[in-house]
């Protein structure tokens, strides 16, 4: 029988208290589950660029706070109404949910859940926290708050997951390369034999290029700064590499020479960088192309040039790329337990909990940094 419990757990997280200020890691309460919610204990996690915009950006401003939104954990308790997990079950928190019969849920159209959405108030669906400091209430991120020990999270953002998937992997999936690869899959819908180009070549963008690979597509373009994504998009299935600092050129204008003056079939922009849509856009096909913009920004200055869109291109945003947790997860849960992907590639930093200010400094400065697999706990 699952385990139902009172008891307030206290454990290690990291805690940020303001913009841009360095965590400590402090001893917090972490409370127990409440109706539909789980409490996980944290195995792993990792950091994603999503979390420096949190630390960052005064749009998020709510502290304390307990960041982090990728991990994988093992179940340490249930609350009243959970049915389908278990405690010991290895399970990955998600910020997004899926009730399956919502409008977005039911029309195959958008993996955007009406009752279960993205979490941005930094609490629980009830409006509480389930996280303390001697009394002072944490705000959690998103639905997730993995840079802790342990973690409460609404069961309809949890997904099980089959123990024959690496927990490291089970990490480095949970956000940042399946969206990349979610934009290929299930937002842009790739075509056998389509050519593609992909904006940024971190965890997102290679994850863009392998989803590509698998659709089948013939040509696929990485764009990036750092000379040695070349070698890197290599590994995932880029066929041509460019960097447009070694031209004067406009990329639009790089990118349709490569593939006869015609420009690509798709373009997934994951860099954020706002110069960089328009080139997108006007690096894909009159009449058919399609954008993916998948890339974090908060600026709102851009403007998009209509004349581009005219000509029958086609631009769509994207959040976790496409992809519903429950419906669409296993299948690359699937693919990564068959080695068709090469997700051990990402990996570039490794460390534990206490050096996370070194993690983020690290990544907010070096954009070269791919993954960091933070370590919380080695047992299960």
């Amino acid at each position: 029988m699952s385990k139902t419990t009172s008891e307030v757990i206290t454990c290690r997280a990291a805690v940020c208290w303001g913009l841009g200020k360095p965590f400590t890691i402090e001893d917090i309460e972490v409370e127990a589950p409440k109706l539909s919610e789980v409490r996980i204990k944290m195995l792993c996690s990792s950091l994603c660029h999503t979390d420096i915009l949190y630390w960052q950006e005064p749009l998020f401003g709510l502290f304390p706070r307990v960041l982090g939104h990728e991990g994988v954990g093992v179940v340490e308790s249930i609350g009243e109404g959970v049915t389908d997990l278990k405690e010991g079950d290895l399970v990955i928190p998600t910020y997004l949910g899926e009730c399956g019969e919502c409008e977005n849920c039911t029309s195959g159209m958008s993996n955007l859940c009406f009752k279960y959405h993205v979490q941005v108030d930094g609490l629980m669906l009830d409006g509480t926290s389930r996280m303390s400091l001697k009394g002072e209430k944490l705000f959690h991120m998103m639905s997730c708050s993995t840079w802790s020990e342990y973690t409460v999270v609404n069961s309809n953002y949890v997904l099980k997951f089959d123990p024959r998937l690496q927990i490291e992997h089970a990490s480095l999936l949970s956000c940042g390369y399946s969206t990349g690869f979610g934009g290929a899959w299930k937002e842009a819908k790739i075509k056998k034999g389509s050519t593609v180009a992909v904006f940024g070549l971190g965890a997102v963008g290679l994850g863009a290029v392998e989803g590509a690979r698998i659709m089948g597509a013939t040509k696929i373009i990485g764009v990036d700064l750092n000379e040695w994504k070349k070698e890197k998009g290599e590994v995932f299935g880029m066929t041509d590499f460019i960097n447009p600092a070694k031209s004067d050129k406009p990329l639009s204008d790089l990118i349709k020479e490569i593939t006869g003056g015609m420009g690509v079939d798709y373009c997934i922009e994951c860099t954020g960088a706002q110069p960089l849509l328009n080139q997108a856009i006007e690096s894909s096909k009159i009449g058919k192309g399609v954008t993916i913009l998948i890339g974090t920004t908060l600026q709102t200055s851009n403007t998009i040039n209509p004349f581009q869109m005219l000509f029958g291109r086609t631009l769509k945003g994207s959040i976790f790329g496409g992809i519903k947790p429950q419906s669409d997860f296993p299948a690359i849960i699937e693919k990564n337990i068959n080695k068709e992907l090469k997700i051990d590639a990402l990996v570039t930093h490794e460390i534990q909990l206490d050096d996370i200010n070194r993690a983020l400094n690290e990544v907010a400065k070096q954009p070269d940094c791919l993954k960091v697999i933070i370590q919380m706990s080695k047992s299960v």
